[in-house]
């Protein structure tokens, strides 16, 4: 199923963001980008890791912080792990992170 739709930032008060599971390292990149350019008008941003392992979601979130840490501003960054868990009935994992402005 493919849902398209639009919106501006300025309509939404918290960012989220998704990385899935299929996506790779390039996602990180593009992702943390992102994040440091929204982070310079929002105070804060959500992000969902999926994985299909458990290790998946929390793997994906070190490299995402890794990355993320190379820019000038990620000293102004404070991350903040959210509910995570198995989604039953299925091979899915996930970790919510909530990334913010100190």
């Amino acid at each position: 199923m493919r849902l398209e739709y639009g919106f501006h930032l300025s309509e939404v008060d918290v960012p989220c963001f998704a990385v899935e599971a299929i996506e790779g390292i390039g996602k990180l990149f593009t992702l943390a980008t992102l994040l440091v350019n929204v982070l310079e008008t929002k105070s804060k941003v959500e992000i969902v890791f999926h994985g299909l392992n458990p290790e998946d979601p929390e793997s994906k979130i070190s490299a995402f912080k890794e990355i993320a840490s190379g820019s000038e501003s990620s000293a102004a960054f404070r991350y903040e792990l959210g509910k995570g868990g198995h989604i039953h009935g299925s091979s899915s994992y996930y970790r919510w992170l909530t990334v913010t402005r100190a």
